[in-house]
């Protein structure tokens, strides 16, 4: 009898079963050692922390994805951001983190297409993340328009993504993305 190589028994393996909800209160403590789990200390660096250290997350458009057990093996959150200068209202996601023996198995890109359905439910002009266009451009994102938009810290401008909703010209942003907590319409 011949065996598989154990590389092509992963290929063979099934998506894991999950379901997405809206997060909760309870989820409050998971998420967090989720976070510090994958993205370690230097998450607090980052640029797209710079502005959810400004106001919260919106718990209305913030899901995590679990397994028929309970465990939650993935989260996601939306926050309300506004440009500076052109004034236009979208929601910045992340962070997106699923546990590690899990990613690349489809969970990830289920909370975003969740957070896409979510935003254009709330007519948010687009979405905006810092991430990697590969990743994220078969889910409708592409790098927003060289120097027109400013994160409040270093961010490499060729992973500043948007994904723009209800035909929103992506064209039109213009000035520093904070929390609408701060800069409101």
């Amino acid at each position: 009898m011949k065996q598989q190589s154990s590389a092509s028994l992963a290929t063979h393996a099934t998506a894991p079963s999950f379901t997405i909800s809206l997060e909760t209160k309870a989820h409050h403590q998971t998420i967090e050692q989720l976070h510090e789990t994958v993205f370690g200390p230097g998450r607090f660096t980052r640029a797209a922390f710079r502005v959810r250290e400004q106001g919260s997350h919106d718990p209305e458009l913030s899901f995590v994805a679990t397994q028929p057990d309970g465990k939650m093996i993935g989260s996601v959150r939306l926050t309300w951001v506004t440009t500076s200068v052109s004034r236009s209202k979208g929601l910045l996601l992340g962070p997106l983190c699923v546990v590690p023996n899990l990613q690349k198995q489809g969970v990830g890109k289920a909370l975003v297409a969740k957070c896409v359905e979510a935003a254009k439910q709330v007519s948010a002009d687009y979405l905006m993340l810092v991430g990697d266009q590969p990743y994220y451009g078969p889910l409708g994102f592409d790098v927003v328009a060289k120097r027109n938009v400013l994160m409040p810290g270093p961010v490499d401008l060729n992973r500043l993504l948007v994904c723009p909703l209800g035909g929103f010209d992506p064209s039109a942003m213009a000035g520093l993305i904070s929390h609408s907590d701060i800069l409101p319409n």
